[in-house]
């Protein structure tokens, strides 16, 4: 039997977020068949509580159905997500002015690696920003190994995939969105700027960083303070760190 793996969930971690957070998006769950494992038992009670279609499978008859990385469990999506495309951008755009707190959003320039996008979006849910935005080309889209990693994150933040960042930072720029971005060159130090209002944070591609044109539309520049022999961080580890420095700024302000 061949799946697409972006259209399922596995592993126990986010597949007890996914039926905990959003059942709605399930459509049926395979489950290895198992009296002893708690957390087994678990995703089988969230199941029924929500009328999933619930699938008991031997061991070797699920790894057959669904050979990935999947820890006795597997849920099939329901085609419901919180990923958009421009249409939902350019409406997500018009909403900003009316929110009630100073918006917080993450920009992510270009990752390639399924394993860092899953680790961003948990840390951007973590942190409670309103939306994430990924460039369309050059850069991982959300599969199996990123639903994984982000342990119910994918379906719980919003997700706009644009077909040009650069026109969507003018853009969010145009709405008086500050843009900060990332530098390991940067001369200001993280814990220097502020970042109390409407804001954008900006984290560059595995590797290289930001691309040229990314880092000429941002406001500011900054860099994460480094004590240590080694000169930066990996961006989902970078990520967390600037979000939740934004985090603690907002929950200080007078």
């Amino acid at each position: 039997m061949t799946m697409s793996e972006s259209n399922w969930v596995t592993g126990i971690n986010a597949v007890l977020e996914l039926l905990k957070q959003n059942p709605q998006s399930a459509r049926r769950v395979l489950l290895k068949r198992s009296r002893e494992d708690s957390r087994l038992n678990t995703v089988r009670n969230l199941a029924k509580a929500s009328e999933i279609e619930l699938v008991e499978l031997d061991a070797g008859k699920l790894h057959r159905m669904y050979s990935q990385v999947h820890q006795g469990v597997a849920v099939e999506l329901a085609g419901a997500e919180r990923s958009h495309g421009q249409q939902g951008w350019e409406g997500f755009l018009a909403q900003l002015e009316g929110l009630d707190a100073p918006p917080l959003l993450l920009v992510l320039d270009g990752i390639t690696d399924p394993h860092n996008l899953g680790a961003c979006l948990r840390s951007a849910d973590a942190a409670g920003v309103n939306a994430v935005v990924i460039p369309k080309d050059k850069a991982v889209g959300v599969n199996a190994t990123v639903r994984r990693v982000a342990a119910g994150a994918a379906d719980t933040v919003e997700l706009f995939v644009v077909s040009n960042l650069s026109r969507a930072l003018t853009q969010l720029k145009e709405q008086g969105v500050w843009l900060v971005g990332t530098d390991d060159n940067a001369g200001s130090g993280l814990y220097e700027q502020d970042l109390r209002g409407a804001v954008a944070l900006v984290m560059g591609s595995e590797g290289r960083g930001l691309r040229r044109l990314t880092r000429e539309k941002c406001d500011f520049l900054i860099s994460i303070p480094m004590a240590g022999a080694i000169s930066s961080l990996n961006v989902s580890v970078a990520t967390g760190v600037v979000l939740f420095e934004a985090v603690r700024q907002r929950r200080n302000q007078p």
